[in-house]
């Protein structure tokens, strides 16, 4: 583990792979959220109804659920340099196809495959845990998530401009293709720039990468259950899909998608049964367990957190529209207050992660996120603009600062699985936008913030069943030998 200072203004050793880190992070968001600003000019440009629109944004990301859980496997199998590498090089070919698109169908496809770059944030999870000491972690955990994450506003802030530049019809075109070629580029600048630890440190690697280890039999079932909410989330996207919602999809292939989907989740609890079938005739030496409730627990916050973020961002801009009067333009800059936090909040809760614990903290924001999402449930036209931007605002720093200090614990659990343990957190993130957004679907906006602020609650009282990280994690080296990594200052 790197030792050094940790200087904000460096750019070597660990500082270097930090400020690389985000960077790819932040490419990944620019790439999936290339679209949204575009939105209209591919409308008019492709002859799109407002249907197909709505349909490109679900399956813009319909694959990250299933992605970040894949990526973070192959991240723990192969290291997140060459899998950071590869994901920028492959993912700019759906870029660029979409770029090029003629057709609904084209760009369908196209935005279905891209979902798979919305799986790059995981990467860097397991990267920078490899080279900073846990006094550390939680704030360089949060700069990587939180200055990588303002990609997406990034996103909306230039290529409308990017695209008036070119001009014409075919401006958005350019401003996305310029994205694939930025995302392409970057891919061997990573590649040629890291490794995956310091010199002379072990990467740890699982012993299956097929599944998930668990360590004792009721964490096997804890497994098993945390999985199906994943499946429900995908089924739900094929609902929006069918008939019965978009009707993208024939009833026939819909129902084919189900039974698929149905036979996945078999597929996984038999992956799962032969990674881990030993727990049910031999108890794992306790230096070498871990408490899959951990993982749970954290599930559970980033479904709140990180799904409200995106359901949030989507919605925000109409809602200020629609309960102030206010002009689209306007109401996107107002709106915009609440994503542009993200470059100071998530740092912050892992700063303070760090500083007084992982526990205490996530207790602490996660009780200002329901309070501040009970307060936006409040907002109506007879509030003061500037105090409903400011609650807007109050909010997101609880909401993205959760997000930080979730991240500052996922590293602590399990070293050598910590790609899968931040794939399967942030896959949920993706389930909680999926499931709010579809309850805003049904609700007006008040119905709305109150569902988040219940679930936070919920997310609030499953914090007392997790365990604050403490002492060491143990892992084998390939020569058998045990590795102690300290995960806090005492035991």
């Amino acid at each position: 583990m790197a030792t050094e200072k940790f200087n904000l203004f460096a750019f070597k050793d660990k500082m270097k792979i930090l400020h690389l880190s985000w960077m790819a992070f932040f490419i990944t968001f620019f790439v999936w959220f290339n679209f949204a600003p575009m939105l209209m000019a591919v409308k008019e440009s492709l002859g799109l109804t407002t249907d197909q629109i709505k349909t490109l944004l679900i399956l813009n990301v319909a694959l990250t659920i299933p992605a970040r859980v894949i990526i973070g496997m192959l991240t723990d199998k192969y290291g997140p340099k060459i899998v950071y590498s590869a994901l920028l090089i492959f993912c700019s070919i759906p870029c660029f196809m979409f770029a090029l698109a003629d057709d609904f169908i084209q760009a369908a496809i196209a935005r279905f495959l891209l979902g798979f770059i919305g799986a790059g944030f995981v990467i860097g999870i397991r990267m920078v845990s490899e080279w900073f000491p846990h006094n550390e972690l939680g704030t360089a955990e949060g700069i990587y998530g939180g200055w990588g994450n303002f990609g997406s506003a990034a996103a909306a802030f230039t290529l409308p401009s990017i695209a008036l530049l070119f001009g014409g019809d075919d401006g958005w075109r350019y401003a996305i293709g310029i994205t694939g070629i930025i995302s392409f580029l970057f891919g061997f600048i990573y590649y040629f720039n890291v490794t995956n630890t310091p010199k002379g440190s072990t990467y740890f690697r699982p012993k299956n990468s097929s599944a998930m280890e668990v360590t004792s039999v009721g964490d096997f079932y804890l497994l098993l259950l945390m999985k199906i909410p994943m499946y429900a989330a995908l089924s739900l996207l094929t609902w929006k899909l069918s008939p019965y919602g978009v009707n993208l999809l024939s009833h026939l292939i819909t129902y084919f998608i189900y039974s698929g989907l149905f036979v996945l989740y078999l597929f996984e609890v038999y992956k799962a049964w032969s990674v881990n079938k030993h727990i049910f005739s031999e108890k794992v030496p306790e230096i070498h367990r871990y408490s899959f409730k951990q993982v749970a627990v954290l599930d559970i916050l980033y479904f709140t957190n990180f799904g409200s973020e995106l359901a949030v961002v989507s919605m925000l801009p109409l809602f200020f529209s629609d309960t102030f009067s206010l002009d689209p333009v306007l109401a996107g800059l107002v709106a915009g207050a609440y994503a542009f936090m993200n470059l100071m909040s998530r740092p912050a809760g892992g700063f303070i992660s760090d500083r007084f614990g992982r526990k205490s903290t996530l207790l602490i924001l996660t009780a200002g996120l329901a309070v501040g999402y009970f307060l936006m449930g409040q907002v109506n036209s007879g509030w003061p603009l500037w105090l409903a931007v400011v609650t807007a605002m109050a909010c997101s720093f609880f909401v993205q600062s959760g997000e930080g200090a979730v991240f500052a614990v996922v590293p602590l659990i399990k070293r050598r699985l910590t790609g899968q343990i931040a794939g399967m957190t942030g896959a949920y993130g993706n389930v909680g936008a999926v499931t709010f957004l579809t309850v805003l679907s049904f609700v007006d906006y008040k119905s709305f913030f109150l569902i988040i602020s219940a679930t936070a609650l919920v997310g609030f009282f499953a914090l007392f069943f997790m365990e604050e990280p403490r002492g060491q994690i143990a892992e084998i080296k390939e020569d058998g030998t045990v590795e102690l990594i300290n995960v806090s200052h005492k035991g």
